[in-house]
């Protein structure tokens, strides 16, 4: 075999790459934003489409978040590989964490006091018996209003945050090829080509 370890490794090394790998957590995270930015699309196609895939990540429509990412994506005229790539903001780590913070601020916004709240033994035992009707009201209806507000919010961030580095890139890109064919980058920007 070409890859295969000379050595096989112990129990505990494949333990311990499992749980932290050499190449660290970060670089799955790191990869995508690289890929997301080299996209060809304009930045505002690409900031769109990350901008649909974040606000759909934060709906509590688990299975359905690239479908409505796409849909997004495509009426905000955003990128598609972009949006669907975005939705992995949702994933085994974060989603505790988005769908408490969603619950809480559904919450809020429709004024659930504290003796109309679930408790916890309640929900399990719903969501045991998966019964939408008593899923509705109590979850899933602060779920999607909190989805609303918190999506929204994260979304305004992450196209800001997406255009500016997409723009960045291609100007830095720019700048790059310009210095190659040898010409100079206040002739590139300016428009004027001739040497």
């Amino acid at each position: 075999m070409l890859f295969r370890r000379r050595k096989k490794a112990s129990r505990a090394e494949r333990l311990r790459e499992f749980l932290w790998p050499r190449k660290g957590l970060t670089r799955p995270a790191r990869y995508l934003a690289k890929r997301i930015i080299r996209l060809s699309a304009s930045p505002h196609a690409v900031a769109a489409g990350v901008a649909a895939g974040v606000f759909s990540a934060f709906t509590p429509l688990l299975g359905f978040h690239v479908i409505l990412a796409l849909v997004l994506s495509y009426l905000i005229a955003g990128n598609l590989l972009a949006a669907a790539l975005a939705t992995t903001v949702a994933n085994p780590l974060t989603i505790p964490l988005i769908a408490l913070a969603t619950f809480r601020a559904g919450e809020t916004l429709l004024g659930i006091q504290a003796a109309e709240a679930i408790t916890t033994h309640d929900l399990l035992h719903r969501l045991e018996h998966l019964q939408f009707s008593e899923l509705w009201q109590p979850v899933l209806k602060p779920m999607l209003a909190g989805a609303g507000v918190l999506g929204l919010l994260a979304a305004v961030i992450a196209y800001g945050v997406t255009r500016l580095a997409v723009q960045s890139f291609k100007a830095r890109r720019r700048a790059r090829l310009a210095l190659r064919a040898g010409l100079a980058p206040t002739a590139l920007s300016s428009g004027d080509l001739s040497p």
